[in-house]
């Protein structure tokens, strides 16, 4: 659904490594595991936390960030997706609010239904639920879905989910509403009815409107890029106050009606989101859980030297969330520059990092995995192959033959561009590189800055340290929003941050979305994960987990597979909303 999260970092402790340590052998891992058997990170997968809330009281959500964005025409972080489509905003479908492999499945959002094709899948029509309104009491219509599908293609929104761009018929040039100019593939009969024309056939497409893209926006509120400062609510919240990098306070929208929304259950009266936290003090003070805190949960995940502070405590563990992102996280390679135009450099890269230094900066092997392929596991059916078959510590003898065969053999200098929260990373990535003679650079970004920064192709690094999740369970929301070199924007580039443009992998790509035959055009995005990986325009890190703790008066709490393993706000709430303060 989106550009990975912004994951946690530092270095791990040596504690942490004790409790992380997992059997190696033969490059391989086993996991960690507890005294029994089982690793105690995993006790709350699939399942929900807290029994049932009670109506009312104030969540507190404890943040060390603002939000990337909460624009519907920009939004495409999972956990700010997560945030703004189950808090703020419908959009013509969604997901069912369940753990487990239930929330991967689709239900009516706005529409009465998943949408009904046509035209051999080339025409699909949603129609509107009656009495649906915004915050102010005025009706939701059609026409203000199809306003916000053209606001995404506006020059001054940069960095939104680009299906629309990608699949609607006729908008090549297209560049927005503002001057009056509108799209003739959407078309909108009446107040509730709204139709999308394609330019190929997509039965997946009920799949992508889930993404706030498609969401509505009334034009008579839109405020251009500072819309994104106080979105127009049509869900069960609304704006009360943002202070950007501060707090945002989000209370009751009173013209929300639940019997249109089978997902939303809107326990709490208000959500107060505190912003520029320190990570380890926000998991001190969840783990603490006193006062206010037993009433909040957290935005990042748990930082790996917190990790033995929880899962040696099974009271604490009993409130960590910790499903899979299902997010591949990757070093990418500006593959059109130099030294990385070169494939011997880039597959240099990939046979000297070190994935198992990069894991235990993550939070160590009972919070990740080694990646072995780009695809997370369930693309393959549940695990990733082992392409490339690079020891999980890498093989820097092969790393500097590759660099030889470059025009390298010293090695050269770079730089890579992360999170603040992912220096811990970063850290590993240089030293691995280094043992070739890679001598890289770190520089740092605000995470609420860090995809605007790295989206800005003519004045980024090197490297980036980013990952991709899938929108939904299909290689084609992977492959090609990763590795499409048509889709390369010069700001708010989202996605391929290689910037790779091979043509005979952009042929293949048009060629597997045009077959009809879903387990025919599954296998054929498996093999050619491998053939991409073997052209190195990214190294492939870890798959992680999403650890959250929760205060120990939060209920109704799980970590949705669609959106990265976050918590899902559309259950979540108080056991007793009198303790909550606020």
């Amino acid at each position: 659904m989106n550009k990975r999260t912004l994951h946690a970092v530092a270095t791990a402790t040596a504690a942490t490594l004790a409790l992380g340590a997992a059997a190696c052998s033969n490059g391989k891992h086993s996991g960690s595991r507890g005294g029994d058997g089982k690793n105690p990170a995993t006790a709350n997968v699939g399942k929900v936390v807290g029994g049932t809330p009670q109506r009312g009281g104030t969540l507190n959500v404890l943040s060390n960030q603002d939000f990337t964005h909460l624009d519907p025409a920009r939004n495409w972080v999972v956990r700010d997706m997560d945030f703004g489509t189950r808090l703020l905003y419908r959009t013509l479908v969604t997901y069912k609010a369940a753990p487990g492999t239930k929330g991967g499945e689709l239900t009516p959002d706005l529409a009465e239904d998943l949408g009904t094709s046509s035209n051999g899948a080339k025409t699909w029509t949603f129609k509107l639920k009656k009495g649906l309104k915004y915050e102010d009491g005025t009706p939701i219509t059609a026409q203000d879905v199809k306003y916000n599908v053209e606001r995404s293609f506006s020059p001054d929104l940069p960095g939104g989910p680009d299906y629309a761009a990608r699949y609607l018929a006729g908008v090549d040039g297209y560049q927005g509403p503002a001057e009056g100019e509108h799209l003739d593939s959407v078309r909108t009969p009446d107040a509730r009815t709204i139709v999308f024309e394609l330019r190929k056939p997509f039965a997946e497409f009920p799949y992508a409107t889930v993404l706030p893209t498609f969401a509505p926006v009334p034009k008579a509120r839109d405020k251009g890029p500072q819309y994104d400062n106080r979105p127009f609510a049509s869900g069960p919240y609304k704006i009360k106050s943002y202070a950007r990098d501060k707090e945002l306070v989000l209370v009751r929208n009173p013209h929300w009606d639940p019997a249109t929304d089978t997902v939303r259950k809107a326990y709490p009266d208000k959500l107060v989101v505190t912003m520029g936290l320190k990570a380890n003090q926000i998991d001190d003070r969840l783990i603490a859980s006193q006062g206010a805190d037993a009433s909040a949960v957290s935005w990042d995940k748990m930082r790996p030297e917190s990790a033995p502070k929880v899962l040696t405590k099974t009271d604490v563990t009993a409130r960590l969330l910790a499903e899979s992102t299902n997010c591949t996280e990757m070093v990418q390679m500006h593959t059109g520059r130099a030294p990385f135009d070169n494939v011997k450099a880039r597959q240099a890269v990939q046979y000297a990092l070190d994935r198992e230094a990069v894991m235990t900066a993550s939070g160590g092997p009972a919070l990740n995995e080694p990646a072995t392929a780009l695809m997370p596991g369930p693309l393959f059916g549940g695990k990733q192959p082992d392409t490339l078959k690079i020891p999980v510590t890498g093989d820097v003898a092969k790393a500097k033959q590759l660099l030889e065969q470059a025009g390298k053999p010293g090695g050269f200098a770079t730089s890579i561009t992360v999170s603040t929260g992912d220096k811990g990373v970063a850290e590993a990535v240089q030293q691995s590189l280094g043992r070739a003679g890679i001598k890289v650079t770190i520089e740092t970004v605000d995470p609420s800055a860090f995809y605007d920064t790295i989206g800005d192709t003519k004045n980024r690094t090197d490297l980036v340290y980013t990952g991709w999740c899938p929108d939904y369970p299909s290689g084609s929301t992977f492959l090609p929003f990763v590795f499409d070199g048509r889709h390369i924007k010069e700001k708010g580039n989202s996605g391929n941050h290689s910037l790779f443009r091979d043509k005979p992998t952009m042929r293949r790509m048009d060629q597997i979305a045009a077959m009809t035959d879903a387990a025919q055009a599954n296998k054929a995005w498996q093999k050619l994960d491998g053939e991409i990986l073997a052209k190195a325009p990214t190294a492939p890190a870890v798959i992680e987990r999403m650890p959250l703790l929760l205060g120990t008066n939060i209920a109704g709490a799980h970590g949705h597979t669609s959106f990265g393993g976050e918590v899902d706000y559309a259950t979540v709430g108080l056991k007793d909303p009198s303790k909550s303060q606020g």
